[in-house]
């Protein structure tokens, strides 16, 4: 079990008391309105506030940051409080989930950092550093789906399982290069992360 101390300490030394009350409200609102799982509830700081990590340390400085099929603001809520020197828009399509991240934002007061926005990826206009992505498809699909908001010189860094490797094997990269990235955090219990960097030329 990752300890939420260690993750505190280590990654959200300037928001710990905001990360702390968005991890209630994940296990309290979150739950209740089926924004995730009725058993998650004792796993939200090692299944989900954790696994968001490691795609933190891959952001540049002052980046500005998408995060598509946001859903509960995984990642992109954890990447505004590890992470207070970028900016971060929230792309979410469904209104019950668009309405509890306009309520975290609220309650956190992160309304200088955060934007929300209702609609898909494909529909979404504007010119981004990062897009981040959380089990939202699979990379062959997903990459044309986001590819359009990518600045020159961008990434995209997509959170993945096992599966990564298989993802960029299977993705036509059209002159980009793919990285995958395997982070393993200084915390114990923490399984092995993957994320896909796709470079935009």
């Amino acid at each position: 079990m990752v300890s939420r101390e260690t993750l505190l300490e280590k990654y959200f030394q300037e928001k710990g008391s905001e990360i702390t009350r968005y991890a209630q409200m994940l296990g309290t609102l979150g739950i209740e309105r089926g924004l995730i799982g009725p058993k998650e509830g004792e796993r939200i700081w090692d299944r989900h506030i954790a696994n968001c990590i490691p795609v933190t340390t891959l952001i540049p400085q002052g980046a500005s940051v998408v995060d598509i099929g946001s859903g509960a603001g995984l990642p992109g809520i954890v990447i505004a409080l590890a992470r207070p020197d970028t900016h971060v828009t929230l792309v979410e399509p469904l209104q019950r989930r668009v309405d509890f991240l306009n309520e975290v934002v609220t309650e956190l007061n992160l309304s200088d950092q955060i934007t929300v926005i209702r609609g898909k990826a494909e529909t979404t206009r504007g010119s981004f550093d990062v897009v981040t992505s959380r089990a939202v498809a699979p990379l062959p699909k997903l990459l044309p789906m986001v590819r359009h908001l990518i600045k020159s010189g961008g990434s995209l860094l997509a959170i993945k399982g096992e599966s990564a490797q298989a993802e960029i094997d299977a993705t036509p990269l059209n002159k980009q290069k793919a990285l995958l990235h395997e982070i393993q955090l200084p915390i114990a219990d923490f399984d092995l992360a993957r994320v896909i960097e796709v470079q935009k030329a």
